[in-house]
């Protein structure tokens, strides 16, 4: 098993840190609007998540005296650890996505999460999440 160290090279600044982070969230993204066009909805939010998670942590590293965000996933946890500050209702969102990181790994055995995630519903979730996700990567400018 790779350590944090093998796989984030102590040699790296800040700034390369922060680009790592943001280059695979945008990677993310595009899986997710690939998934939404093939119709996965379910790991489309899945990949939404991974990119927000990723740009999240990103701002952590910029407003961290550390180069190494924390291992969780739970978007409103790492977002909090930073000085930005969301709306209520950028929260609330957050936290909803949440569930797709765990749904879309291990989604349950009666499928509901598959009749929730409509084309309407995911293509909501997608648009809010890049609004979040644009304006999160704009106040690290």
């Amino acid at each position: 098993m790779l350590s944090r160290n093998n796989e984030f090279p102590n040699s790296l600044k800040k700034e390369e840190h922060i680009i790592y982070w943001l280059k695979n969230a945008e990677s993310d993204l595009e899986r997710a609007e690939r998934c939404f066009r093939d119709q996965d909805y379910v790991f489309a939010l899945f990949c939404l998540h991974l990119a927000l998670e990723k740009t999240i942590k990103s701002v952590w590293i910029k407003y961290s005296s550390g180069n190494f965000p924390p291992w969780i996933h739970n978007l409103v946890k790492l977002i909090t650890e930073t000085p930005v500050q969301l709306e209520n209702g950028q929260l609330i969102f957050l936290n909803d996505l949440n569930r797709f990181q765990l749904e879309g790994r291990y989604p349950d055995y009666t499928g509901r999460i598959y009749e929730e995630c409509t084309k309407e519903y995911t293509m909501h979730l997608l648009n809010e999440g890049k609004r979040i996700q644009k304006w999160l990567v704009e106040i690290m400018q």
